[in-house]
């Protein structure tokens, strides 16, 4: 009888061994899981609201501009559901346009910008410094849109672009009215007293676009722009068979260093102004943190240009989850794998991530499977000693 007691508690112990081993597992799986999704400095989504303010043909860089930066976050994750685009849309098919339903932003014409996959939120005469502040604030009348509104909140960073043409504190828009910088400084204030942002990354190219910026005074504000007081913003080259300027300088050189990113890079908004010089610019780009709470050396690019969407998988390939950074090029094309979906914009997932730094790593399947051995053996001894005390 003493041996059936003994062969009864280790079978006992293997079983409590097993389950508190397994729980502790799985509760530091899921606050693993739980930190992961949490790690975004604050926010838990991106948006972008790029705005060509121009209209008329020999404006054509200025969509081109717009189209190429509205490229890059679409490139980068953010989806046309949180992208706000506002375009003159008179270049594509302008009758001076030698290639019709076409823009480029470079002379070699290797990147058709306005495609079929473009959607153009505000266009013509819908490009408004009224439509520009209503956005920002969210002051609509009832039947608005959703796919036309700025649907933020105290977790979205946003990615404000404005192109055209400006002066001392002020933007024109469609070369009708203006905007001046007053007005979007109240705008942002109405926008953080609503709780309508997290962070806002403001970049501008025009004329004199750093005193655009002068009169902002709400928090967690960064602003770029990309010529000072007096100073011309200028253009970057021409197309001689589209006969006007197809892109301007300071863009030209954003896009050059963007290109560069992916989804999982570690460049920081510091590494992108470092990379503005004179020389490149032809204008003295201006920086603003005043209003910010980080370092710019703490800001991923990715903050604002790419999307913090998180997909977890149920079902774990091997021992890791992975989660979807928006990027095709880290999932290779085989059978979509089951997900829960923590962010409803995910389309489309795919296994077997190549490369990917949203990766967390989950207990080693050779423990569990070693923790249920160590189950199955002490399920054994129960039922050996059960049957042996029947004798």
């Amino acid at each position: 009888m003493k041996l059936v007691n003994i062969f009864q508690i280790l079978a006992l112990l293997f079983t409590a061994v097993y389950a508190a081993t397994t729980d502790n597992i799985e509760d530091q799986e899921q606050q693993q899981i739980t930190n992961f999704i949490n790690t975004n400095d604050g926010h838990t989504n991106n948006w972008a609201v790029i705005i060509s303010t121009s209209r008329f043909w020999f404006n054509y860089r200025h969509m081109a501009n717009a189209l190429s930066m509205y490229r890059t976050v679409k490139r980068l994750g953010i989806p046309d559901s949180q992208i706000i685009l506002m375009l003159s849309d008179d270049i594509a098919c302008n009758p001076r346009n030698a290639f019709q339903g076409e823009v480029f932003n470079n002379a070699d014409r290797q990147l058709e910008l306005y495609g079929d996959n473009i959607k153009v939120d505000y266009r013509g005469y819908e490009v408004t410094v009224e439509n520009f502040i209503r956005l920002l604030t969210d002051r609509w009348p009832k039947e608005q849109p959703r796919s036309k509104r700025l649907l933020t909140d105290e977790n979205s960073n946003i990615f404000i672009y404005l192109t055209g043409h400006g002066g001392d504190e002020f933007l024109k828009f469609q070369d009708a009215e203006e905007i001046s910088s007053y007005d979007i400084a109240d705008a942002f204030e109405q926008m953080y007293e609503k709780k309508r942002y997290n962070e806002i990354f403001f970049m501008i190219d025009t004329c004199q676009a750093n005193t655009m910026y002068s009169k902002f005074y709400s928090p967690n504000i960064i602003s770029c722009g990309s010529s000072a007081l007096h100073e011309s913003s200028y253009s970057h080259h021409s197309d001689v068979e589209i006969g006007v300027a197809v892109i301007d300088r300071f863009t030209y050189f954003t896009l050059e260093f963007l290109e560069n990113i992916t989804t999982t890079s570690t460049s920081t908004l510091n590494d992108l102004f470092d990379f503005y010089t004179f020389e490149k610019i032809h204008s003295n780009v201006g920086i603003s943190t005043d209003l910010f709470d980080r370092d710019p050396k703490d800001v991923l690019i990715t903050d604002f240009f790419g999307n913090v969407q998180k997909t977890v998988i149920d079902e774990p390939t091997e021992d890791y989850i992975y989660v979807y950074d928006g990027d095709k090029e880290d999932y290779e094309d085989d059978e979509p794998v089951v997900v829960k979906i923590i962010d409803s914009n995910v389309r489309e997932i795919k296994k077997n991530v190549t490369e990917s730094n949203n990766v967390i790593k989950l207990s080693n399947k050779q423990n569990s499977g070693l923790l249920s051995s160590f189950a199955l053996l002490g399920s054994v001894i129960a039922a050996f000693a059960l049957a042996y005390s029947k004798f």
